[in-house]
């Protein structure tokens, strides 16, 4: 297990930034999920809608594209998931919310964020590889398809 990376600190300030969204919108990122994700790991509405009313927790969306599923709780931070619709891939999206999460996590005062990303996921895994997140872990068989999980962390500036 490697170290954390020395932190670099995110930009999310385009027209299409990530906006804040709640339970009212789990109906809305839950399609995001379903086509974004194969059917055994899709998440329905009423699962987000559950996640969303946690302390802590926090959606991003860009809508139509994207949205990215995070909760903070004391000086950490998890990113429950990210996605990404395939349309939309490949323009800067995923990057988008994953800074704009990183922010939030930071400003509610966590100083690490982690995440679990199956090894078979060769894009997410650079596209968090990018923002300065390293291995820390691995869950074996995690995933349906029996794929493993990387737990993934970094720290966040100011901490």
């Amino acid at each position: 297990m490697s170290s954390l990376p020395r932190c670099v600190c995110p930009v999310a300030e385009e027209a299409s930034a990530p906006r804040l969204a709640g339970a009212e919108a789990s109906a809305a990122l839950a399609a995001l999920h379903a086509e974004a994700f194969p059917p055994a790991e899709r998440w329905g509405a009423d699962a987000l809608r559950l996640l969303l009313e946690m302390p802590g927790a926090f959606a991003l969306l860009v809508p139509g594209e994207g949205f990215v599923l995070a909760r903070v709780a004391a000086d950490e931070a998890e990113i429950l998931t990210l996605a990404v619709a395939p349309a939309a891939r490949r323009r800067g999206v995923g990057g988008r919310l994953l800074a704009a999460a990183l922010a939030r996590a930071l400003a509610g005062g966590a100083a690490t964020m982690f995440l679990e990303v199956s090894v078979a996921n060769e894009a997410a895994r650079a596209l968090y590889g990018a923002a300065g997140f390293a291995e820390s872990g691995r869950r074996r068989r995690y995933y349906a398809d029996g794929s493993d999980a990387l737990v993934l962390s970094r720290r966040l500036c100011g901490s």
